[in-house]
C-alpha cells in the first residue's frame, strides 16, 4: 500500500473518530463535566507560529485571532494523523476486515500526546500535574482516547460495510 493510499483511508477513518469523539465531548459537557476548549489548542497553535511554544497557563496568554476556529481545524488534523499511526501499524489486511483490538490499542495510546505534551506546555503539567484534580483529568483523557479508539474501529468497519 502506498503513502498516499494509505493517508486516503486514514482521512475519512481518522475524521470519524474525532466525530465520535466530539460526541463524547459533547454528551460530558451536557453532563456538567468540563472539556477541552478547542480555542486554547488554536491559541497555542498560533503562539507558536510567533515563536513561543511553551506557557505557564494557556488561558492567560493573549488570545490570537480565529483561535477557536484554528483549534477545530488542528484537532481533527491529528485525529486523522493517528488514524494514519493505525494504519501504518496495522496495514492493509486490517483495513478490509477492521477489528477493535488495534484501534483501541492506539486509541489508548494516543492519550501520551495531552498527557505527556501538550498539557505540559499549556502550562497544566505533566499529567495534568498542575490542575486542581490531576487523576480525575488523566482519567478523562484516558476515557476520552478510549472512546477515540471506539471510532478508530467504527469508522474503518463502516467505510468497508457493503
Amino acid at each position: 500500500m502506498t503513502l498516499s493510499a494509505m493517508f486516503l483511508a486514514a482521512l475519512p477513518i481518522g475524521i470519524g473518530a474525532t466525530v465520535v469523539m466530539d460526541l463524547w465531548g459533547l454528551l460530558l459537557r451536557r453532563l456538567g463535566v468540563a472539556t477541552l476548549n478547542f480555542a486554547m489548542l488554536g491559541r497555542w497553535a498560533g503562539h507558536v507560529l510567533q515563536g513561543r511554544i511553551r506557557h505557564q497557563a494557556i488561558a492567560k496568554a493573549e488570545p490570537v485571532r480565529h483561535e477557536l476556529a484554528l483549534g477545530w481545524v488542528i484537532h481533527y488534523g491529528i485525529g486523522v494523523l493517528f488514524a494514519g499511526l493505525l494504519v501504518v501499524l496495522v496495514g492493509e489486511r486490517w483495513l478490509q476486515a477492521p477489528t477493535l483490538g488495534p484501534a483501541l490499542l492506539v486509541g489508548l495510546g494516543t492519550v501520551v500526546a495531552p498527557l505527556c505534551f501538550m498539557q505540559p506546555i499549556m502550562g497544566a503539567g505533566f499529567f495534568a500535574s498542575r490542575t486542581p484534580t490531576p487523576a480525575r483529568n488523566c482519567l478523562k483523557s484516558l476515557v476520552t482516547h478510549f472512546v477515540f479508539g471506539v471510532g478508530l474501529f467504527l469508522s474503518a468497519a463502516m467505510i468497508v460495510s457493503p
